[in-house]
């Protein structure tokens, strides 16, 4: 957490101890920090508060927008693609089982889908395009503003992952977007909270039922001091943009000299990608043995989505855009922050440097 985040959340946590449902003092300034909170992130995605629907995190978010959507649409069809995260495909697997159809569509190396093939997917009876903005396993972006303005054209719910874009990229909402979900600790924020822009006109049914929550969207006593954390990290990304540069350019100094010392090593994604990822085949190892040693070095990277972390399969998302199963098993994925700094890249790539050629 950025530690001006923990310092929001442990006044939220001490001075907010009412149940913001209630009608009591405590009760009532809960409620005015929980309003502030939506018309905070409201204000930034230039949406209306009750469009701002608080969840537990990402999953959460993609189980509400896609299930709320489909729930009643047994036999229609959706669009997605190959790439998507576990939270969005495990979804449309689930929803298939049960009469839809689902058509997900490749990547190939570069990454992410074309608008092209979306356009060309789009059936009668298409009631869903659901999309990432940014892959989290290579950072590759999607071109949503392009496919939101299919989505609007064809009208079709457009709803868009972005977990791993929110903070990396400048904030913007294309009026294609039906809606978005996002997760706090992607953002320098806490875990187990995180948050869906969902546009009024998108009709949900919700997950479960119990209380008038959130706008009716999502019952249940809100995590309030989470909430008040998720928005102070979320107010501080306008004024982080000009970080993104530096991690960018900390992320190519990365790659360039992984590059040159570590022979047979080849980045994964053509496409444009995010400022901070870097996901890197070593082709000479296996992908699982560095990991383990890298982590006994004190270099923390991932296989893949942390959502998977534990399963020994290489990783789905770089087997769908077509890469060998070799290339896939001996991929690592880095990732870079606000606080990472030059010395801690130097390290890192001494590290590699020296388990790979071990």
């Amino acid at each position: 957490m950025d530690p001006r985040v923990l310092t929001a959340y442990v006044k939220a946590l001490e001075d907010n101890l009412g149940n913001p449902s209630s009608i009591h003092c405590e009760g009532k300034r809960a409620k005015r920090l929980l309003d502030q909170c939506h018309q905070l992130i409201a204000d930034i995605f230039r949406v209306k508060p009750y469009e701002v629907i608080f969840t537990s995190g990402g999953t959460e978010g993609a189980a509400l927008l896609i299930q709320g959507l489909l729930q009643k649409e047994t036999s229609a069809h959706a669009i997605s693609s190959v790439a998507e995260h576990a939270s969005v495909y495990q979804n449309l697997k689930a929803w298939e089982k049960r009469g839809g159809a689902v058509s997900f569509l490749p990547t190939g190396e570069w990454g992410a889908v074309s608008p092209d093939d979306v356009e060309r997917a789009i059936q009668p009876n298409t009631r869903l395009i659901a999309l990432m903005a940014a892959n989290n396993e290579t950072g590759v972006l999607t071109d949503i503003p392009k496919i939101a303005s299919i989505a609007e054209k064809a009208a079709i719910p457009l709803i868009v992952d972005g977990v791993a874009w929110l903070g990396k990229e400048p904030i913007s909402l294309p009026s294609g977007v039906s809606a978005m979900f996002f997760s706090g600790h992607k953002i320098y924020g806490p875990k187990g909270v995180g948050f869906c822009v969902c546009r009024h006109s998108l009709k949900l049914t919700p997950l479960f039922h119990g209380g008038g929550q959130e706008f009716q969207r999502r019952p249940g006593t809100e995590n309030l001091p989470g909430i008040a954390a998720l928005a102070h990290a979320v107010s501080l990304l306008p004024s982080e943009q000009e970080s993104l540069e530096q991690i960018r350019k900390l992320r190519d100094r990365f790659e360039q000299e992984v590059l040159s010392r570590v022979p047979d090593t080849v980045v994964n994604g053509q496409g444009p990608r995010l400022c901070n990822t870097s996901n890197l085949s070593f082709l000479r190892t296996d992908g699982e043995t560095l990991l383990m040693n890298l982590d006994m070095q004190g270099l923390s990277a991932s296989h893949g989505s942390a959502c998977s972390s534990g399963a020994l399969e290489p990783s789905r998302i770089l087997l769908g855009m077509g890469l060998s199963l070799q290339r896939a098993r001996s991929a690592i994925r880095f990732s870079l922050g606000r606080m990472t700094t030059e010395e801690d890249v130097i390290q890192a790539v001494h590290i590699i440097q020296r388990l790979c050629s071990s």
